[in-house]
C-alpha cells in the first residue's frame, strides 16, 4: 500500500479509530450476549464487598441489586453508542480517504466516540470505580489495569486524529 506522506496521518487516524471501534463493539457485544459475567463485576465493585471494608468508606457502597443492574445497563448502552459512533466514524474516514479529503465529519464523529470511551473508562472505571468505590483495594474485582489500557489507546487515537497533518487535507490545493 503506497500512502503519500500527506495522507499518512489520515490513514493512521482511520485505522486507529477502526481499532477502537472494533474493541468497543466487541465489549458491548460481549456484555449483551454474556450479561451475567460483567454484571457480577459491577455488582461487586458497587457493593464494595471485596475491599478493605474501611468504615470511613463503606457508606459509599451501593447494595441495591436494582441500582447495580441499572448502572450496568447504563454502561452497556454507553458502550454501544460509543461503538456505533466509532464504527460510523471509521466509515467516514474510509470514504474521505477514497475522496482524498473531507475528513472533518470523520474527525468530529470519531472525537465524540473517543471522548465517550475516555469518559467511561477514565472517569467511570478509573475515577468512580477505582477511587470512589475503592476498586483498587480488591484483588478479585479490580479492572483498573484494563481501564488504563483502554484510556491509553483511546487517548493516543484522539491525539493522532487531531495532529496538524491529519487536518491538512481539509483545504486541498
Amino acid at each position: 500500500m503506497n500512502v503519500s506522506s500527506s495522507r499518512a496521518l489520515p490513514v493512521a487516524a482511520a485505522a486507529l479509530t477502526g481499532t477502537v471501534a472494533l474493541y468497543m463493539a466487541l465489549v458491548a457485544f460481549g456484555n449483551i450476549t454474556d450479561f451475567g459475567t460483567n454484571q457480577q463485576f459491577v455488582r461487586h465493585v458497587l457493593a464494595m464487598d471485596t475491599t478493605f471494608k474501611d468504615e470511613d468508606l463503606m457508606w459509599r457502597a451501593v447494595e441495591s441489586t436494582a441500582l447495580q443492574d441499572a448502572a450496568y445497563v447504563a454502561i452497556i448502552v454507553w458502550e454501544t453508542v460509543a461503538a456505533l459512533a466509532l464504527v460510523a466514524a471509521t466509515v467516514l474516514w474510509a470514504k474521505a480517504l477514497r475522496q482524498h479529503g473531507g475528513y472533518r465529519s470523520a474527525r468530529r464523529l470519531g472525537t465524540a466516540g473517543l471522548l465517550m470511551v475516555l469518559l467511561l473508562f477514565g472517569a467511570g472505571f478509573i475515577g468512580v470505580g477505582g477511587e470512589w468505590f475503592a476498586m483498587w483495594q480488591s484483588e478479585d474485582w479490580n479492572g483498573l489495569d484494563a481501564a488504563t489500557r483502554v484510556v491509553t489507546l483511546a487517548g493516543l487515537v484522539l491525539i493522532v486524529t487531531h495532529l496538524p497533518g491529519a487536518q491538512a487535507e481539509e483545504n486541498p490545493r
